[in-house]
């Protein structure tokens, strides 16, 4: 596999792999999200697509794909920090809960089960480490790892 190729494929594994982690806290750890959780989600996300998108293309718009997908990675990386310093108490938070989904289909009573969610105070850690302070972490490797790949095709 060339390091192009590589590129491709680790711009879909590992937004994709942080997203199955993320979704595996929630639906079976049971940790609800609150909104900055919410908020790395979305370059995530993104970054799935373009990389999907790559996987089709060729040429320049291939490697701009990637790149974004890259950059898209780290955005999630560098809101995963600024969340993990709302975490350890480094900085305000821009707000201040959120109500996780159940998925129940009952509005009224999925708005009165669902827990509020504060946003500095993390549900869960390993080592003194959140999830969002994971996140930034894993992301801002792989985003950087992505873009090395792309840059060693060269």
């Amino acid at each position: 596999m060339t390091p192009f190729a590589r590129a491709n494929t680790a711009a879909f594994v590992i937004p994709s792999a942080l997203m199955a982690g993320a979704l595996a806290s929630q639906h079976i750890g049971g940790l609800y999200p609150c909104e900055m959780c919410y908020w790395q989600r979305g370059p995530h996300e993104a970054a799935i697509a373009l990389a999907i998108l790559a996987f089709f293309v060729r040429g320049r718009a291939r490697v701009w794909l990637i790149a974004l997908a890259a950059v898209a990675v780290l955005v999630s990386g560098a809101i995963g920090l600024f969340h993990a310093g709302v975490e350890y108490g480094w900085w305000p938070g821009v707000t201040a809960c959120a109500a996780g989904a159940t998925g129940s289909g009952d509005t009224l009573a999925e708005i009165m089960r669902t827990p509020l969610v504060s946003c500095d105070k993390p549900q869960w850690t390993l080592a003194g480490i959140s999830l969002a302070g994971f996140n930034a972490l894993f992301s801002t490797l792989g985003g950087l790892t992505i873009l090395t790949l792309l840059r060693s095709r060269r």
